[in-house]
């Protein structure tokens, strides 16, 4: 362990924080909410000022699910210099609800929905723009004039933004006389043509002014895109997005939402993540002198001792298998507090077609729907809006709420898609609109990992509903240290049903590992406190 504290201080604050219950619209005088961690920066070595070296123990760490919170909780503790823990996923991928594919011309997005933000204080976009260095590209270097400013390292020098104006300017002059009207379309699309350009030109640049040049290149052709809708072929957006850089030349993929994962699994140490391992039951105890004061077992019959367990698992898992998903169960409070979030479903559907028929209809597709303007029995009342996705010319994107959702799962595909077909043809009046060639769909309801979507809060409780399913078990004000420890998108207060609330609930659990830590000077029970984490064969348990 190499994190290093300023002093070697007992932990001065307890992790107890007062916070007010809003009921009615009027504030109760404030109460004591036992459930958030102090969030000071503290470390878990240098416990002697003379020796930075000599750290506490490290405990010993189970994370369940490899989702945006059970990475985020993995990286925080990694960089708080605990390492002796392992995430358990019972896919074979990371990301949880997170789930990018690529769908015709485009990156679909099947599970948490995210427009990105252009806030650098927002806990997804600092993912990516905190790395250091700088991916994809090379490192930024600082410079202490300049016209713009770069997202991780300040202003940018004046002197590639002006020759990568001009050099732009020749490339839009050279594109207007190629694509001028009725000339020849041989080189592709203008966007592409002028992506491939700039890419020529910045080769032409010094090394360390690269990174900045195409900032400014790509970023003015975004500006002539707005211009020419219709013509936004897939670009190199620098400046927004994740990308993959690919060996072999300046080639980058788009990943979606699913590329705000990479930073984070660059930094979790190779091998803590366990794929393919659902767990089936977590073992926990309040009165264990000795031994591990939790075993989680995983339905192959490996069981991990340790001393915290960090559960990702959702709302909807949470509501459906928390009896046998805990032995012994969790407190009765914890399970009444669950009834008052509420379980969403959302589906999205994305539909390819051979050619953009919805050209020939007005120009564009855009259908806003409720429960009121459809007439159908079936599942199709659950659509809330038929769009085409930004920057595809072939797919639209369906999306279906609430139990018609559900409804919409249990079908196949030739009947989901005769259904939609039937929908656009009587709202359009074109009996003429084509059956999609292939079609592509969530189905977070029936997915046994998640059963459901997002959660959302029944009642106004002003967050107290999430504080509480966030608590610690066992709880403040009892004689044992906590040992589940809650995590997820649910326990995060007026972010609920966001990453940026999975990734906040995950930095706070693994936060409290480490006050735990500190306060004890190591695990909670000391001769266990030097193990690994070793995967074990489990015994029949009676």
């Amino acid at each position: 362990m190499k994190i290093l504290s300023k002093n070697a201080i007992p932990l001065a604050k307890s992790w107890l924080r007062t916070t007010k219950r809003c009921i009615g619209g009027s504030e109760d005088p404030p109460v004591t909410a036992p459930c958030e961690p102090d969030m000071v920066e503290r470390g878990i070595c240098a416990t002697e000022p003379c020796d930075p070296t000599e750290c506490h123990p490290e405990p010993r760490v189970v994370i369940i699910g490899a989702g945006m919170a059970g990475l985020s909780a993995a990286v925080r503790l990694t960089q708080r210099g605990i390492n002796n823990y392992v995430v358990l996923e019972a896919y074979e991928r990371p990301g949880g609800r997170i789930r990018s594919a690529f769908v015709g011309d485009v990156v679909a997005e099947l599970g948490a929905g995210y427009e990105y933000p252009h806030c650098a204080t927002h806990p997804i976009y600092k993912i990516t723009a905190e790395e250091n260095p700088p991916r994809p590209g090379v490192p930024a270097i600082a410079h202490s004039r300049g016209l713009f400013n770069r997202v991780a390292a300040g202003k940018m020098d004046c002197r590639p933004i002006i020759t990568a104006y001009y050099k732009f300017r020749q490339i839009e002059e050279e594109a207007a006389s190629i694509f001028c009207l009725g000339g020849n379309k041989q080189h592709g699309s203008l966007v592409n043509f002028m992506s491939l350009r700039i890419q020529q030109e910045l080769h032409e640049f010094p090394e360390d002014q690269q990174h900045d040049a195409a900032r400014i290149m790509f970023g003015l052709s975004h500006m002539l895109t707005a211009r020419c809708p219709y013509d936004n072929a897939m670009l190199c957006f620098d400046h927004i997005g994740y990308y993959m850089s690919m060996q072999g030349g300046e080639v980058r993929v788009p990943l979606g939402t699913l590329g705000a994962l990479a930073p984070l699994l660059r930094i979790i140490p190779e091998g803590r993540i366990r794929y393919c391992k659902p767990v089936c039951c977590v073992y926990w105890g309040t009165a264990q002198k000795q031994g591990p004061r939790a075993v989680v077992c995983t339905s192959d019959g490996e069981e991990f001792h340790c001393d915290y367990v960090i559960s990702t698992v959702s709302i909807g898992v949470l509501l459906a298998n928390c009896a046998r998903l805990f032995c012994p169960q969790l407190p009765l409070s914890k399970m009444c507090v669950m009834n008052d979030i509420g379980n969403g479903i959302m589906d999205n559907i994305y539909l390819i077609y051979y050619r953009p028929f919805w050209y020939w209809h007005n120009g564009d597709i855009d259908f806003k729907c409720c429960h009121t303007m459809l007439c159908s029995e079936n599942w199709t009342r659950g659509i809330t809006s038929i769009q085409k996705v930004p920057h595809s010319k072939y797919v639209l994107c369906v999306r279906v709420l609430g139990e018609e959702a559900r409804m919409m799962e249990m079908l196949d595909d030739q009947d989901v898609a005769e259904s939609i077909t039937s929908l656009l043809r009587r709202y359009t009046g074109n009996h003429c609109i084509p059956y999609p060639m292939a079609i592509i769909r969530s189905q977070w309801a029936s997915d046994p990992f998640f059963l459901g979507s997002y959660s959302y809060e029944k009642s106004d409780t002003c967050g107290q509903a999430q504080r509480q399913l966030g608590c610690p078990v066992p709880g403040p004000g009892e004689s044992c240290p906590p040992i589940i420890l809650v995590a997820g998108e649910a326990t995060t207060p007026y972010h609920f049903g966001t990453i940026a609330g999975a990734r906040l609930s995950g930095i706070r659990e693994a936060e409290r590992v480490v006050q735990l830590t500190l306060q004890f000077e190591g695990p909670p029970l000391r001769d266990l406190r030097r193990e690994d984490i070793q995967p074990k064969k489990c015994e029949a348990k009676n």
